[in-house]
């Protein structure tokens, strides 16, 4: 994975975005390879008519691929898996007081099918060095397929049906190219397993309506957005409003059948300009919530949007930062992203045993690796921290293993990593971590990252400002900057890159110490490195935010959180962002050139 992003609202087309009590699921026991088929026979998990269509369509097949396909090839067949993403999104889009595009849905289900062979020990998802992929690819499992979105089981299992045999004949070439590499390679450090298979799980959640209201939602964008027209600097800003609904059906050859949803609604607000100097800015705001009841009105999202052009005003008159090192806050979402990029995905299981990884933390388990007033959990069980949804939530993960709330740092000492069904040295079980989008295989990721710092390291607001006043003026530094809104970040985690990672504030301030007016700042990346940042922690506030995003990796775009309270850190050290060198608009926008216009007829001066 050449970088792994975290974002908020930055579309992907402009960008392609805790001290509580700790309690652990019991751990799952796994299958041998011996008893994988041997303990599902046909009848364990058959099709009933209780079951949607598709989960008929899914169980025939799976039965049939059982009993056919075992021992069918040279390797044999010892896990397979059905997966089938269902989304359903409506979506009404506003700009500049009219509808740029009018309510609309769309539905889509996606089909993969993932195919094991040889023994969990090694088998056809054994990683293969760089520059000797299997087939030009680094695909694992493949054949991710469009199905059909009525339910007719016989269309459905055609599909099924076709892609499984597809899936078969990639998995005995790949293990034969995975067994060719191991005989003329030289070992792994980590030699563990491909694989664990979990226990079966089962679990049937109904269909929730989503009841839109076509005709409220588009006056609302239509409201909402024309606010930007007091702003003639804005060059274009829109209102969107979405509905989605992600439908997902899980069969494995163990027994699993998992048919679950996750519904949300977004508001969804953005505006850009370009300075003077042709840096282009923009900002965003976003409410995300799982009940359409909690979605704002019409007068929040005007006053959203208007708040929005009067920041956007502020911010291109504010003059652009310089690089420094010093002293910074980053306030509670900001401090969030922080620790998911440069903590995270550095302590996601797979990297661990991928030799191709930086594996900045593989041999740091039971040693301290930042401050003891602070740990880490991620707990992918919370739908809700106090009054906020969380974006990671979930049952079961992609591999149908329960979400779990695991502890990965306990008084500032690593204790564990995020486990997908992918064993490594020291961690044999998955902890419910195992997520992917459509078209990808589950590997280990984030879900719901919380950041817990100790009740007696906990500061006020004005305390923690107070302690930025003192450090800025014991490292004898012009001034110190407060990190407040923030649209995600990256990081670079294999080992042939540098092990950096970058962080994309949209609001940054100046705090001097001899009691001047903060500063507002523009253009400003935050650049580190993750081993060294993280021993700069000095205080925490007494506050907790969440920043809800989707984070892209190898496993596709999903859902996270990143929860933290605001972080006093020793030193930060921030770039000047990349600028075009465009000037503003030669015209003014028509709206306000009409209006000076008639302002002129009518003799008043503006």
């Amino acid at each position: 994975m050449p970088q792994a992003n975290l974002l908020l609202f930055r579309r992907l087309k402009k960008s392609l975005a805790m001290a509580m009590a700790i309690l652990l699921v019991p751990v799952i026991m796994p299958i041998s390879a011996e008893e994988t088929f041997a303990a599902v026979p046909e009848s364990k998990a058959p099709a009933t008519r209780e079951d949607s269509v598709v989960m008929q369509a899914l169980k025939e097949e799976m039965a049939r691929s059982i009993k056919h396909l075992k021992n069918a090839g040279d390797a044999q067949v010892y896990f397979i898996a059905y997966r089938v993403f269902e989304r359903e999104i409506g979506n009404v889009a506003g700009e500049y007081g009219t509808l740029k595009e009018k309510f609309d849905i769309s539905r889509s289900r996606t089909l993969d099918v993932e195919m094991r062979v040889g023994s969990p020990k090694l088998d056809n998802s054994h990683k293969i060095p760089k520059g000797d992929s299997f087939g030009g690819s680094e695909q694992t499992f493949g054949y991710e397929a469009q199905i059909p979105f009525e339910d007719d089981k016989m269309a459905l299992r055609n599909i099924i049906w076709l892609k499984t045999d597809a899936a078969f004949r990639m998995a005995q070439k790949k293990y034969a190219h995975v067994k060719a590499n191991k005989d003329v390679l030289v070992a792994e450090d980590d030699r563990s397993d491909d694989y664990v298979v979990e226990k079966p799980q089962a679990l049937i959640v109904p269909k929730k309506p989503m009841n839109i209201d076509h005709a409220l939602w588009e006056t609302q964008v239509r409201e909402a957005s024309a606010e930007y027209r007091q702003f003639p600097f804005i060059r274009s800003g829109d209102v969107d409003l979405t509905a989605q609904r992600l439908r997902r059906y899980l069969v494995t050859s163990t027994g699993t059948a998992v048919e679950d949803e996750r519904v949300s609604y977004d508001a969804r607000l953005y505006a850009d300009t370009v300075a003077n100097d042709g840096m282009v800015l923009w900002l965003n705001d976003r409410a995300e919530v799982d009940d359409l009841k909690k979605l704002p009105d019409t007068a929040t999202l005007k006053g959203m949007a208007r708040r929005l052009g009067e920041s956007l005003d502020k911010l291109r008159k504010a003059p652009v930062a310089q690089p420094y090192a010093g002293p910074a806050i980053l306030q509670g979402k900001a401090a969030a992203v922080f620790f998911h990029e440069i903590f995270g995905h550095r302590i996601e299981g797979h990297r661990q045993k991928d030799e191709s990884e930086g594996r900045t933390f593989t041999d740091k388990v039971g040693m301290q690796v930042m401050p003891k007033f602070i740990s880490v959990i991620d707990d992918a069980s919370s739908a809700k921290l106090g009054k906020t949804t969380l974006n990671g939530y979930y049952r079961f993960d992609d591999e149908g293993v329960p979400s779990q709330k695991v502890v990965l740092v306990d008084k500032g000492v690593l204790r564990r990593f995020l486990m997908s069904c992918s064993p490594i040295r020291g961690f044999k079980n998955s902890n419910g971590h195992g997520r992917c989008r459509e078209g990808h295989a589950p590997v280990a990721r984030q879900a719901n990252l919380m950041v817990v710092a100790d009740v007696k390291n906990q500061v006020s607001a004005p305390e923690l400002r107070a302690h930025l006043i003192r450090e800025i003026k014991r490292q004898k530094k012009p001034y110190g900057l407060i990190f407040d809104d923030i649209e995600g970040g990256s990081t670079l985690t294999r080992s042939s890159d540098p092990q950096i990672y970058n962080l994309f504030p949209l609001k940054v301030v100046k705090v001097f110490p001899d009691g001047r007016p903060d500063e507002l700042l523009r253009g400003v990346d935050i650049v580190g490195t993750p081993l060294a940042s993280l021993e700069l922690i000095l205080n925490a506030g007494s506050d907790m935010q969440t920043f809800n995003g989707v984070c892209g990796a190898e496993s596709g775009w999903i859902p996270v959180s990143a929860s933290s309270p605001s972080l006093l850190v020793k030193t930060i050290e921030v770039a000047r962002q990349a600028k075009s060198h465009n000037k503003p608009p030669l015209l003014p926008d028509p709206l306000h050139e009409s209006r000076m216009n008639e302002s002129r007829r009518n003799g008043v001066k503006r």
